[in-house]
């Protein structure tokens, strides 16, 4: 996230502990969706993410001033939003949800099938590296945050989450070849 994305984050925070109720509607406007994306990643169901993310939106606004670095905000949220998915799934786990799995279009062309099918072994060999592997990942490749930023919403050290994405990194290269 860049530092003009954060400063207006913070702009708004601070707005919102000033008493401006608009200003928490421009937050919830600029991250529901990211952080639907977020939880889903996680649930593997866009209804139940939603839910997570509307009780992550009470936690937020219950808790926002509480948080000590408005420019944190963004960082702030998508840890409320991991914590709180993964507490979904810890509840569900003995239940065994059923988790919906990618769905890719495929096309006749033979050089998209070949692609497809190069992404089906990226993701399936995604899918055999473990939990903390798989979000480090996603959150620095997909999501582009940076390695503080990561460790910001996992709560772990810098150095934890350098370790977690070298040792993905290696094992996807000895799965893939």
């Amino acid at each position: 996230m860049n530092n003009t994305n954060k400063i207006f984050d913070a702009l708004l925070v601070l707005q919102y502990k000033s008493g401006d109720k608009k200003a928490l509607g421009l937050l919830v406007k600029r991250y529901h969706k990211k952080l639907c994306r977020h939880s889903n990643w996680y649930v593997k169901d866009a209804d139940v993410a939603q839910d997570i993310v509307q009780d992550c939106w009470d936690v937020i606004i219950h808790k926002i001033n509480s948080l000590r670095d408005a420019n944190m905000f963004e960082c702030w949220a998508m840890r409320i939003v991991t914590r709180k998915s993964l507490d979904f799934l810890k509840r569900e786990k003995g239940k065994k949800v059923k988790l919906k799995s990618y769905e890719l279009s495929q096309d006749s062309n033979n050089s998209n099938s070949d692609r497809t099918n190069d992404i089906r072994k990226l993701n399936s060999a995604i899918h055999e590296l473990s939990r903390n592997q798989q979000v480090v990942l996603r959150l620095f490749y997909k999501e582009d945050y940076s390695l503080n930023e990561i460790s910001e919403i996992l709560q772990v050290s810098v150095g934890t989450v350098k370790s977690r994405l070298f040792h993905a990194r290696e094992k996807l290269k000895t799965t893939l070849k």
